[in-house]
């Protein structure tokens, strides 16, 4: 699978504030473009305060779950085999030491051409109040998932949310302004994939009733909110 990546560096204004409240300290950010049509943002590159290495961390979510330390979190993207995993990683931690802030393509030696191949899951859910009607997880190429892709009910039918942000902007009527975390970057690749998740979930759908939706976590949280999705 194709991919090009960009990191950038975040200065060291913060460390004091973020040394009292994490143990780790944010040294950059990274972008992923899969196949010429799928961008990944919010790839955080971590320094320890234990012993100052450094780390990748894919964007996630706090879920309702308690671990070790405290709260806990979840992946909402991620890569799923160790080859393309060390391959993504090794590639964005190279760039970051040299900072070399351009960008950089990089190619799975059996799938050297922009085409990304895909399959989705979806699964439908009901809940009486809730805006939901299925979540989907998205495959591309084998080696990253996505996770956390909503099915709303809009004023005008169903639509497609991707994983997306609270800004600190804010929007006409004072309302919250959210930003997409993995997304489709061309019109033909949004519509053949939001297609296929349209076409899953109602056969999906056709094969037994949905099933009641989970505990609210962040996510779901945030997803059943009257937001300007994209």
């Amino acid at each position: 699978m194709k991919c090009t990546i960009k990191v950038s560096e975040v200065k060291d204004s913060n460390k004091k504030k973020e040394a009292k409240e994490s143990a780790t300290y944010l040294k950059g950010f990274a972008t992923a473009v899969f196949g010429d049509s799928f961008k990944v943002t919010n790839i955080a590159i971590l320094e320890s305060k234990e012993d100052q290495s450094l780390f990748i961390s894919m964007p996630r979510y706090r879920s309702e779950g308690k671990g070790e330390g405290g709260a806990e979190y979840k992946n909402i993207c991620n890569p799923i085999t160790k080859e393309f995993r060390d391959m993504l990683y090794g590639a964005i931690m190279a760039a970051f030491q040299a900072k070399n802030f351009e960008e950089i393509t990089f190619n799975d030696p059996e799938h050297t051409e922009g085409k990304l191949d895909f399959n989705v899951q979806v699964t439908p859910f009901q809940r009486e109040g809730s805006n939901v009607r299925g979540l989907a997880r998205v495959y591309l190429g084998q080696e990253f998932v996505v996770n956390h892709i909503a099915i709303l009910q809009g004023k005008n039918g169903e639509f497609i949310a991707m994983p997306n942000y609270k800004t600190k902007r804010v929007l006409e009527g004072n309302r919250p302004e959210y930003q997409d975390i993995c997304y489709p970057i061309t019109k033909e690749f949004r519509d053949i994939l939001y297609g296929k998740i349209f076409e899953v979930y109602q056969q999906e759908k056709a094969k037994e009733p949905p099933l009641p939706l989970p505990p609210a976590d962040e996510v779901m949280k945030a997803v059943e909110k009257e937001t300007p999705f994209r």
